[in-house]
């Protein structure tokens, strides 16, 4: 490949990797075709995209962009994936793949300035999204917010209570 087709093709790598700050690496070679097709196209679908990428070329890219080294990372055949609503989206996605399709390996990932192996994948893909989170801690706040409602109105229910049954007695003997 000459330097100026290299050239080319990391200035479209940057240009699609524009804004990044999480990716993922896997291995592709041996996916059937249709495979390979089908895994792209439900991760579009999802927002997420991935190129097959050049090693050497891939480095330069992901160093120019601020990424941590990825040498053991980025051997062999490479395929980089990126996108979706935040890194634990694109792990679960591309680890749920990988278990689908035999030949789709997880090689590791660039996370927040930090390189992660095959396995720290795996845990982030386990891990609840930005979204489940919030609905996690929202529904903590109101439970929590619920209680103190709920001790009032029972405080307030027992003393109506309480001028009801006075109430009764004193029409009762009047």
């Amino acid at each position: 490949m000459s330097r100026f087709v290299k050239e080319l093709e990391m200035k479209h790598l940057r240009r699609r990797m524009d804004g990044v700050e999480d990716v993922v690496i896997v291995n592709v070679v041996g996916m059937e075709a249709l495979e390979s097709n089908e895994l792209r196209l439900e991760l579009r679908k999802k927002g997420i995209e991935m190129q097959v990428v050049k090693n050497s070329l891939a480095r330069k890219v992901l160093a120019d962009m601020g990424y941590p080294p990825v040498d053991e990372i980025l051997s062999g055949p490479s395929a980089i994936a990126w996108g979706g609503e935040g890194i634990v989206e694109l792990a679960r996605e591309i680890s749920e793949w990988a278990k689908k399709v035999e030949k789709l390996q997880v090689k590791g990932a660039c996370v927040s300035g930090q390189a992660v192996d095959a396995q720290g994948v795996d845990v982030l893909s386990k891990l609840p999204s930005r979204v489940e989170l919030i609905g996690q801690v929202v529904g903590m706040l109101l439970g929590a917010g619920s209680a103190p409602v709920a001790m009032i109105n029972n405080v307030g229910a027992q003393v109506a209570s309480q001028i009801q049954q006075l109430a009764e007695r004193e029409s009762g003997d009047g």
